[in-house]
C-alpha cells in the first residue's frame, strides 16, 4: 500500500502487549487528564469483543460497577493506554461474549484456562 501510512502504522504498533482473547479478565490502565492535571485509572473486567487488526485493532471490557454494566471499547494501540495486564485467562468456545449481557451474579463467571 501507501510506504508512508505502513512505517506510521510500524511505529505505533511497537508498544510491547500481552496476548488478549475474549473472555481474559484484564486490567487496562488509561490516562485521564483532568484540567492541567494528568493521572492514571485502571479499568478491571471481561475482554467480551475483539475487533479491527493492526493500528485499529480495539477491545471491549465489561464490568458490573454498582449493579450496573459497564462497557467501555479500547483501542488497544492508542497513545493513552499506558499499559494492559491480563489478570486471568478466561476457558470461553466463542469469539464474542455478548451473552454475558444478559446474564448477573455468579452465573457470569467465566472457567479460568488451565496451563499445561
Amino acid at each position: 500500500m501507501n510506504p508512508i501510512i505502513d512505517s506510521l502504522e510500524a511505529e505505533m504498533t511497537k508498544k510491547e502487549l500481552p496476548e488478549l482473547n475474549p473472555g481474559d479478565t484484564v486490567k487496562v490502565f488509561v490516562r485521564i487528564k483532568e484540567g492541567n492535571k494528568e493521572r492514571t485509572q485502571a479499568f478491571e473486567g471481561v475482554i467480551i469483543k475483539k475487533r479491527g487488526s493492526g493500528i485499529n485493532k480495539t477491545i471491549t471490557v465489561r464490568r458490573v460497577f454498582q449493579g450496573v454494566g459497564v462497557e467501555r471499547v479500547f483501542p488497544v494501540f492508542s497513545p493513552r493506554i499506558e499499559n494492559i495486564k491480563v489478570l486471568r485467562q478466561g476457558s470461553v468456545r466463542r469469539s464474542k461474549l455478548y451473552y454475558l449481557r444478559e446474564l448477573t451474579g455468579k452465573a457470569t463467571r467465566i472457567k479460568e484456562k488451565t496451563r499445561r
